[in-house]
């Protein structure tokens, strides 16, 4: 499935997730993420811009694991923030839409 891409608010973004079963707060267990993340699958990403700042951006990861377990995963991004967790997810994001895009 590829993911899919919304632009809202963060809020919004966290309630339609919760209603759709992502419930879990990887945000807490990032290590989870770290350890491997090849065992996870972004389902859906939101991201967000702030108006008049730049430092104000953020991204809503909806994330599920192989094993089955769905959550969520907020970060935000200052031009000079470095977010390892992030990094790996959008790796994660960028790797499948390449595997999508060869196997056309």
């Amino acid at each position: 499935m590829d993911p899919i891409y919304h632009y809202d608010s963060v809020s919004k973004a966290l309630d339609e997730l919760n209603e759709n079963g992502f419930n879990y707060d990887f945000n807490q267990h990032e290590d989870v993420i770290l350890k491997n993340p090849n065992n996870f699958e972004i389902k859906h990403i939101y991201r967000y811009e702030g108006e008049s700042n730049p430092d104000d951006e953020a991204i809503v990861f909806g994330i599920q694991s192989k094993s089955g377990k769905k959550g969520v995963y907020v970060a935000g991004f200052a031009a000079n923030s470095n977010n390892e967790t992030a990094q790996a997810l959008l790796k994660i994001s960028i790797k499948a839409r390449g595997r999508r895009r060869n196997q056309s």
